[in-house]
């Protein structure tokens, strides 16, 4: 990328938007027994609840799952055969993942097109979430990402369990996803990482270590990830209320 234009966002209405969604992950926190995203939510696999969710996400060209190819039961996924998903083999960590994501569509990306990362642990996304973020960050040279701010009080403690200090949780947001950055913006981000053996958490992290600016953009708070098994008691009402509102 041509580092005299890449602060200028582009005017060319035809840039695409890709999806990749990480999928790779064992999830040892929530059950030793299978991968969360394999887990009953509210009649279909969590796996189900967010990839149908996401092809209902218009005009995205390609929607990429990084995931262990190993595991027959993504045959029993039906939003796994539709012909925009294409199940590629993940990475050991997230950042790998995304990596091989990225690199499924190297033939057919432009650096400037959009590329949406999102966790498929977060089947509560809203569409109308989505498309705040796509205008809100459409004319960003680099990208952003969606937060959710912090109702709770924010406590900074010790490895030993002691209380340190209360920090303003004005100044804090929760990172969500999905989240968007320009294909040639994430790519060298992720490979300068990858390079200097730094591990990010998420794909906002990797653009933040290469100094470039990411846009926060408000969310909601019921787009949850599930993370513990109380966590998807939390997800099957948040499911349900969201389609009794027809806030999907």
């Amino acid at each position: 990328m041509n580092p005299d234009t890449r602060d200028v966002a582009p005017s060319d209405v035809d840039l695409r938007h890709w999806m990749i969604v990480p999928a790779a992950g064992t999830g040892r926190r929530f059950s030793d027994l299978k991968a969360k995203q394999f887990f009953d939510l509210c009649g279909e696999t969590v796996a189900q609840r967010c990839l149908h969710r996401l092809l209902q996400v218009p005009d995205i060209a390609r929607l990429i799952v990084p995931c262990d190819l190993q595991q027959a039961i993504w045959s029993e996924i039906p939003a796994s055969s539709d012909p925009r998903v294409e199940l590629i083999s993940g990475g050991p960590t997230r950042a790998d993942s995304v990596a091989n994501g990225l690199r499924a569509i190297h033939a057919c990306a432009d650096p400037m097109d959009w590329v949406l990362v999102h966790d498929i642990a977060r089947p509560c996304i809203t569409l109308e979430s989505i498309a705040k973020l796509r205008h809100e960050v459409d004319q960003h040279p680099v990208g952003g990402i969606l937060v959710a701010p912090i109702a709770d009080t924010l406590k900074a403690v010790s490895v030993e369990g002691a209380i340190l200090h209360t920090a303003d949780r004005v100044d804090f947001r929760l990172a969500q996803t999905p989240q968007m950055f320009r294909y040639g913006e994430l790519t060298v981000a992720l490979a300068a990482a990858a390079a200097r053996a730094v591990v990010p958490t998420d794909e906002a992290s990797a653009l933040e270590y290469a100094a470039r600016p990411v846009l926060a953009v408000e969310g909601r708070r019921d787009n949850i990830k599930i993370t513990c098994s109380e966590d998807l008691i939390m997800a099957a009402a948040i499911l349900t209320a969201q389609e009794n509102a027809r806030c999907v």
